[in-house]
């Protein structure tokens, strides 16, 4: 039976690059892989196919070979091909990153950097605008100054591993094939500890506290994060710690809330304030400034303070503060103010001229009600 094209095997045109190469023949070992295809023989055929033709057109010379000569130019014969003594290193190559294989069966580096670590500080809406340093306290890993760091009891040492010999790597059987796996025993380390230091129980480190300064810059919002490199989880046999990422937590203020680089916050005032008007002292996170009231405000009416507001912590314009007017209904009143309200009432409803909202409002009403039993 003559063999297929090796450009169709993969499913690519004959001008494709490499990456599209292995990426193709990811797809096609994948779905015919035996472990994935038990007892099914043409799968198995394919998935050998699929590793025929990647291992004759990933190599540039036999690939040259095969795109003038077809398959006598790279003729199996005489071990040149892709024997099953080769369908590892491809495997392992391709997909490495799936069950820990490396090509060339040399152990995987055990040097790995550490983890990053996350802190939340929490800050006052002033802390946050202005600017601040903080101090944090964290836990943190560092070698063990009884046994230094090597997890052995003091007077002993950690020894080869049994499952590896020390290499820190072993070889599974995958189908027909073999790929090489980090060690299950000694994670990699190719080292055992058969008698563990009492004080870090074999780990080689101890959890401490230690303090750090986060310098926090003006203008940080809720869900900000500082990072501060180097701070994070120990790295292992040798690998650079991570780094701490410090998320900014902002409380809630009495009267700010905050919009972007906006400010915003209610004044009460009375309703007498509110009809003639006046002026009031108003807070900014600056100190007190005074607002001007004009006669007839109504209730909801917003002031804009310029320049009252946030600088963005990245630079550019600063903030306005938006001061919101809540007019207020006296309460408590004693009986000559209900005198007084009375007598306001009664010549309001003769003029009939201070309450222009709730006019055209009962006059909207009334349309409404009319239109419905036309």
């Amino acid at each position: 039976m003559s063999k297929r094209d090796y450009y169709e095997v993969l499913g690519v045109p004959r001008d494709a690059a490499e990456a599209d190469l292995k990426k193709a023949y990811r797809r096609v070992a994948m779905k015919h892989h035996p472990d994935r295809n038990p007892d099914n023989k043409e799968s198995e055929d394919k998935f050998k196919e699929a590793n025929e033709a990647f291992e004759v057109l990933s190599d540039a010379q036999k690939r040259a070979r095969y795109d003038q000569y077809g398959h006598a130019g790279v003729n199996q014969q005489g071990g040149g091909g892709a024997g099953a003594g080769d369908f590892g290193d491809i495997f392992g190559d391709i997909f490495g990153d799936i069950f820990g294989g490396q090509r060339g069966g040399g152990g995987r580096s055990n040097v790995r950097k550490g983890a990053d670590l996350r802190y939340t500080l929490e800050l006052d809406l002033e802390e946050a605008v202005r600017g601040t340093t903080s101090k944090i306290r964290i836990p943190t890993a560092v070698a063990c100054k009884i046994c230094e760091g090597s997890g052995a009891k003091k007077g002993s040492s950690p020894v080869d591993c049994g499952t590896c010999n020390g290499v820190g790597q072993v070889r599974m059987q995958q189908g027909f094939f073999s790929v090489q796996q980090t060690c299950p025993r000694c994670q990699g380390s190719g080292k055992q500890i058969k008698d563990p230091c009492g004080t870090c129980h074999g780990r080689g480190a101890v959890e401490e506290q230690k303090t750090l300064s986060v310098k926090v810059p003006p203008g940080v919002d809720n869900g900000d994060r500082i990072r501060l490199s180097g701070e994070g989880q120990a790295g292992s046999h040798g690998g650079p710690a991570g780094d701490l990422y410090v998320q900014v937590s902002v409380r809630e203020h009495k009267l700010f809330q905050r919009d972007g680089i906006d400010l915003h916050c209610e004044i009460p005032i009375s309703f007498v304030d509110a009809a003639l008007g006046g002026e009031l002292e108003v807070p900014t996170l600056d100190g007190r400034v005074k607002l001007k009231i004009p006669p007839e405000t109504q209730t909801g009416k917003l002031f804009r303070l310029r320049n009252k507001g946030v600088v963005p912590v990245r630079g550019g314009v600063t903030g306005d503060l938006l001061c919101r007017v809540v007019v207020e209904t006296p309460v408590n009143l004693t009986k000559r103010q209900k005198e007084i309200l009375a007598e306001f009432h009664d010549i309001a409803e003769t003029e009939g001229k201070q309450s222009p909202k709730k006019s055209s409002w009962f006059d909207g009403v009334k349309k409404f009600v009319d239109e419905l039993r036309a």
